[in-house]
Order: structure tokens, then C-alpha cells, then sequence
């Protein structure tokens, strides 16, 4: 047994969370590795506990199911070795907002949004309390570009990056890391399950390529990552042109342009 954390990842069959799973095993932390393709989940386990003789426990599991999501919420809560949880589970859809059927985006929501928030929350008061541990929440350059489209979609990642760096603030001071991964077009099957051409999409990064940048930027404790802006001051100035319009929010009239 590694005397690291142990990393919970979600979303662990394939992609992104199969190299999470990897680097972290690198590392020398145990796993438990959460997915609803248990096969896949068993080869990936079965792999890691070779090539690096870490613990790697498969657990399969819907994080759109309520029942199913609330038995890793528990394990979050009561299992004192899990110091590091992975909130990359997710998905898309095809189509645009018109063809998108209201059964579709509460599901896409439930597992973008309500899982991961359920998740977090499940975890974060025993790190706060123990003064460590991280969470990390997969987010996407989406959720900063309405003008891309994908309206559901973008805002679940919206939403995952505002709760990232909330938690950040609210929490980081107790000792907990709150981090906010934002990748572009990555090579994962989210494209074919969302019926787009991967192929005929321009700058696709590799998944290897990708963790690795996410976990120099866990590593360097930033709480926004985003390994494919290559000009790191184009977001600092934006971070800082938000931050600067705060203190004029607080306004008992209307600007002059509404009157």
C-alpha cells in the first residue's frame, strides 16, 4: 500500500482518466477507479497494478444514476486514505440546442454538474478538516466561448470552472487544492459519441499531451489550467479585467446608459 493519497478518478475506462490513472500510479499512488465499463476498468487496474505496483480498485458506477452516485459520495466521506479526487467523468451531445431533447440536457446536467458538485462536496469538509488534499474538476475552454456553440454543453463547464475557482477561495486557505483543467479539442471517444468528425477539427491535442500539461499546472498549483493557451498573459489580463469590474457591481442606480 502507497503511503501517498489514494486518487479517486471518475471517467477512468478511457481518455483522459485512463492517463490520470496512469500518471498517478506513476507516482505511486493507490487508485480506485470509477467508470461504468467495468471491463475496461479491470484491464486498466490489472495494467497499473503491474507496471507499478500501486493498489488499483475498479469501481463500476452511472454518476447520472442518483443511487449509484450517492455510494461514491459515501466512499468520498468515510475513507480516510482518498486525499485526491479526479471529477473528469462527462459527456456531450450531438446537435445543436434545437434538436436536444429536455431528457438529453438533464442528463448531460447530471452528469456535468450535479455529479461533480456532489462529488466535491462529499470530500471537501474531510480535507478542509484535515488540512490537504486536492480536487480537480475537468472543465473545457468551452465554458469561456459562447460563440463555439454548444450551449448545453459549454455552460455544464462553466459552471464546473466557477465552482473550481470558488472552491479555490473558499477553501484553499484550509489547505485543500481546488484546480480547473480546461482542455480544447482533445483526442478522446467523446467525438464519436457526439456524432463530429474528429479528423475534420483543426489543433487536436493528444490525451498524453494533455494530462501531463494538467499535471505540471497541478504540480505549479494553478487553480485555472489551460494546456493549450500557449500566451499565458491573454488570461491573466482577462482574469484581471474581471476582477477589476467587481467593486463597481455595487451600485444603488443603474448605469446612465438605462436611464
Amino acid at each position: 500500500m502507497s503511503t501517498l493519497p489514494t486518487v479517486v478518478i471518475t471517467g477512468a475506462s478511457t481518455g483522459i482518466g485512463a492517463v490520470y490513472a496512469d500518471r498517478f500510479a506513476r507516482r505511486g499512488h493507490d487508485l480506485i477507479l470509477v467508470a461504468r465499463d467495468l471491463a475496461r476498468l479491470q484491464a486498466l487496474a490489472e495494467r497499473l497494478r503491474a507496471d507499478y505496483g500501486v493498489a488499483a480498485e475498479p469501481l463500476q458506477a452511472d454518476l447520472a444514476d442518483p443511487a449509484q452516485l450517492a455510494g461514491l459520495e459515501r466512499l468520498l466521506r468515510d475513507d480516510a486514505r482518498i486525499g485526491v479526487l479526479v471529477n473528469n467523468a462527462g459527456a456531450t451531445l450531438p446537435g445543436g440546442f434545437l434538436e436536444q431533447t429536455p431528457e438529453q440536457t438533464a442528463q448531460l446536467i447530471a452528469l456535468n454538474v450535479t455529479a461533480p458538485t456532489r462529488l466535491a462536496a462529499a470530500i471537501a469538509p474531510r480535507l478542509a478538516a484535515a488540512g490537504s488534499g486536492a480536487i480537480v474538476n475537468l472543465a473545457s475552454v468551452v465554458g469561456l466561448a459562447p460563440e463555439f456553440g454548444m450551449s448545453v454543453y459549454g455552460a455544464t463547464k462553466a459552471f464546473v470552472q466557477y465552482l473550481s475557482q470558488s472552491l479555490q477561495g473558499e477553501i484553499g486557505g484550509k489547505g485543500v487544492y481546488v484546480q480547473a483543467v480546461l482542455p480544447a479539442a482533445t483526442r478522446t471517444e467523446i467525438w464519436e459519441r457526439s456524432g463530429r468528425d474528429v479528423a475534420q477539427i483543426p489543433g487536436v491535442m493528444e490525451v498524453d499531451a494533455l494530462v501531463d500539461a494538467a499535471l505540471a499546472g497541478f504540480d505549479r498549483r494553478e487553480a485555472v489550467t489551460i494546456p493549450p493557451l500557449h500566451d499565458e498573459s491573454l488570461w491573466q489580463a482577462a482574469d484581471a479585467a474581471r476582477k477589476a469590474m467587481l467593486p463597481h457591481y455595487s451600485q444603488s442606480q443603474p448605469a446612465p446608459r438605462y436611464l
